[in-house]
C-alpha cells in the first residue's frame, strides 16, 4: 500500500473585510455616543425610577434645570420661543415630547412647561429619569 502525500496548501487570511467591519463599528459607536451627549445641555439632575424604558429616538427634548430655565433640544429658550419652536417638531414626532426636569426644581415650573407643551400641540409626554 502506497500512500499519497498531499501537497502543502497555503492558507491565507484576508484582513481587508475585517478592517472594514471594525471601522464601521467605530463610526457607529462614535455617532451613537454623540447622540446621547447632545440630548441635554442644561445641567439637570434627573430623578431615578425603578421601571424605565429605552429612550425614544427622534423626539424633541424639553429640559428644565433647577433654576427654571427651559431648553429645547439643548438650546435655552423663553416660554414663547418654546411654543413656536416645538410646533413643527411635534408634527414630525407624532405629538410626543421628552421632558427632562431637575429633581430639585419647582413643581410649578414643570406644570407651566407641561401647559406650554400642550399649547404647542403635544399630546404625549415622556418623562426622563435615571435607572437606580
Amino acid at each position: 500500500m502506497t500512500r499519497r502525500r498531499r501537497e502543502a496548501q497555503s492558507v491565507s487570511f484576508d484582513f481587508a473585510p475585517m478592517v472594514d467591519i471594525v471601522l464601521l463599528l467605530v463610526i457607529f459607536f462614535m455617532l451613537t455616543a454623540q447622540l446621547f451627549t447632545s440630548q441635554r445641555s442644561l445641567p439637570v439632575n434627573l430623578p431615578t425610577a425603578s421601571n424605565t424604558v429605552a429612550a425614544i429616538p427622534n423626539i424633541p427634548t424639553v429640559s428644565i434645570d433647577k433654576a427654571g430655565q427651559i431648553a429645547l433640544n439643548g438650546k435655552i429658550v423663553s416660554s414663547e420661543q418654546l411654543v413656536i419652536g416645538l410646533k413643527p417638531l411635534l408634527q414630525r414626532s407624532g405629538h410626543t415630547v421628552a421632558l427632562a426636569a431637575d429633581r430639585n426644581g419647582a413643581y410649578g415650573r414643570v406644570a407651566a412647561v407641561l401647559g406650554l407643551i400642550r399649547q404647542a400641540g403635544g399630546t404625549r409626554v415622556a418623562l426622563s429619569t435615571l435607572t437606580p
